[in-house]
């Protein structure tokens, strides 16, 4: 046999070696296979109805006591109203406390008038009033709200009024001067805790969103 042969047979053969090892390792493919489509995410699922009765379940218990006189209230209310919602309403409390004390140590009630009814306006009134003749001026550093807790609620069927109490923990610096500069109420260094229960009240499903604060202890 002629040796340009021989290396052909021996060509031929390391080829056809090569082939098998090749389908061992990669694998064979027997006809068309269409490329891999990703599987599709499962669809959302719309909330059904008892999902939405016991997300309202949990917005009134995870703040009040099951059954409580306060919990029958805020029920009582959301028929009335079904935009209220504990949570929020319990967050915009809090902003409006941190707002209205600041105001009010600040003898300046311009910003917050709107959220007083006239009672409390009136008694805001006159102790910035006496302050003032006194002539004191404040320093006010408003530190943060410790605590948020939901006290009491009543509901008025007749009236459509709803009622809440809230208890807050705040703290804040705040001093007062007078006119030569001696601070003669506060420290001007040293925070303090503030406790108040505050109830502020609405007429629900009215179309003025905002709670008035009606009573301060």
């Amino acid at each position: 046999m002629s040796n340009p042969m021989l290396q052909l047979i021996v060509l031929a053969a390391i080829a056809v070696f090569l082939i098998l090892r090749l389908r061992g390792v990669l694998g064979s493919r027997d006809g068309f296979e269409p490329p891999a489509v990703p599987e599709a995410p499962p669809a959302r699922r719309m909330p059904a109805d008892t999902d939405i009765a016991t997300q309202d379940e949990d917005d009134v218990s995870d703040h009040v006591e099951p059954a409580s006189p306060a919990a029958r209230a805020l029920e009582a209310m959301k028929r009335a109203d079904p935009s209220f919602t504990v949570g929020p309403f319990l967050l915009g409390a809090r902003q409006a406390y941190e707002m209205i004390l600041t105001a009010f140590e600040r003898g300046d009630l311009t910003d917050v008038r709107a959220f007083l009814s006239p009672a409390v306006a009136e008694a805001f009134d006159g102790a910035i009033e006496s302050r003032r003749a006194r002539g004191l001026t404040a320093q006010v550093q408003y530190l943060g709200t410790r605590e948020t807790t939901l006290e009491a609620a009543s509901f008025d069927p007749d009236s459509r009024m709803g009622e809440v109490s809230v208890r807050f923990v705040g703290e804040l610096i705040v001093s007062h001067a007078d006119a030569s500069g001696a601070v003669v109420e506060g420290d001007a260094r040293t925070a303090r805790k503030q406790r108040d229960v505050w109830t502020f009240a609405r007429r629900m499903g009215d179309p003025d969103p905002n709670w008035q604060l009606v009573a301060t202890a």
